[in-house]
């Protein structure tokens, strides 16, 4: 049986610079899979290519089986692609819920007559997929701040908020790209029980993170990164005790 996501030898340049060079890993269904690595090893370019934000030199991405490299990200959305980004993308001057609600675009009917007249069709759209909204909220723990406005949340908080922004498009592969960033140690805590919920719920992640003791807990997979390059791929415990991965990380003499 094919992977759900299937990459292979994968490079990209801007300039003189190889920020992703020869790349190829393979991600199961219903799986968390983590790509991990110093400061600069590529990992958040590798998302921007695999979710179409850039577009690569060389190589192919298969989602099920078909090739998806260099489609724009709304072609990826409607094959059930959704991420999250390093900076928060969080429209500020919207409340809670509606941020939610954009993330189920997708999902509406974009007739313009009918929603100029507002068809009963439009209407009974919009509210479920405010109900929707509302239960995903609930899911991310942000039940008690449906009526919030966005910028009355904590860092935190807008952090599962753009989570189940990425879960109201209905996808069944998310990429998060560094989720804990700026979190104490309990908010760490809180979004990976979340994380694991996600997969628990049949949605396969590829997770970006550098929090390391978050990724060993976490993980089915791990691919690592350094210059660019896939340094290994394996398990928490191979990658753990792995010389190569112990070198990129504290140098050569540890």
């Amino acid at each position: 049986m094919a992977s759900l996501l299937e990459v292979s030898n994968l490079s990209k340049s801007f300039g003189g610079v190889h920020a992703v060079q020869s790349v190829g890993f393979k991600v199961d269904a219903g799986i968390v899979y983590s790509v991990i690595g110093p400061n600069g090893a590529g990992k958040t370019t590798l998302f921007n290519l695999i979710t179409g934000v850039y577009t690569p030199d060389a190589g192919s991405i298969r989602l099920n089986g078909e090739p998806i490299e260099g489609k724009p990200p709304t072609m990826l959305a409607r094959r059930g692609v959704a991420r999250t980004f390093q900076n928060l993308q969080v429209c500020m001057n919207m409340s809670a819920l509606e941020n939610v609600m954009v993330g189920a675009h997708l999902h509406l009917d974009r007739n313009p007559l009918k929603a100029a007249l507002r068809f009963p069709s439009i209407r009974r759209g919009d509210q479920s997929i405010a109900e929707r909204a509302a239960e995903l909220m609930d899911f991310v723990g942000l039940g008690k701040f449906v009526n919030a406005h966005a910028d009355s949340l904590s860092y935190g908080m807008l952090k599962r908020l753009e989570i189940a922004r990425a879960l109201a498009l209905k996808p069944r592969l998310i990429f998060l790209d560094e989720p804990a960033a700026g979190l104490n140690p309990k908010e760490t805590e809180g979004v990976a029980e979340l994380i694991r919920e996600v997969s628990n719920s049949g949605v396969t992640v590829v997770l970006v993170e550098h929090d390391m003791k978050m990724v060993m807990k976490l993980s089915d997979r791990i691919l690592v990164m350094d210059y660019g390059k896939a340094l290994t791929e394996g398990t928490a415990e191979e990658v753990r005790n792995n010389p190569q991965v112990i070198a990129a990380y504290l140098g050569a003499q540890a």
